[in-house]
């Protein structure tokens, strides 16, 4: 079975499902620090951009297509708010990474904190880091040549 996300996926009894991965949302207290993060940190695309007056909110998604065929990030800001809590249901992004410890480096040159430096997983497998984006949300890096 192909495992792209615009590709049809089976349902428990093996018959196509038309179901794909849209987006995935996260609140952001400031809309052009995340912007400028996932776009200039991250080298993602900002693909659209709706400010929604009424409600008093903005939705920007970012990802790496061209446009929404693939799965994105939703940054939602909440124009009265500027500040979450996480919680403890969420756990992180993941991104693929091509030179993990290269691309670290520039990271952590550019200021962005890296709560777990790149190295193999604990109980071996990939090698992982962590870092965070403006508003704490855990990115994980896995390298994948």
């Amino acid at each position: 079975m192909d495992t792209r996300s615009d590709v049809a996926t089976a349902d428990p009894s093996g018959a196509a499902t038309p179901h794909r991965l849209l987006h995935t949302m996260i609140r952001v207290g400031n809309l052009e620090r995340s912007l400028d993060f996932y776009t200039k940190q991250l080298g993602m695309k900002m693909l659209r951009k709706k400010d929604f007056e009424s409600g008093r909110f903005t939705l920007a998604f970012v990802g790496y297509g061209s446009e929404e065929s693939e799965a994105v990030i939703e940054l939602t800001h909440n124009w009265d708010t500027d500040r979450y809590e996480h919680g403890g249901a969420f756990g992180h992004l993941a991104l693929a990474v091509k030179d993990i410890y290269g691309t670290c480096k520039r990271l952590e040159q550019a200021g962005v904190k890296i709560p777990r430096p790149p190295g193999p997983m604990k109980h071996g497998g990939s090698v992982i880091a962590f870092i965070e984006d403006p508003d704490g949300y855990k990115i994980e890096l896995i390298e994948r040549p």
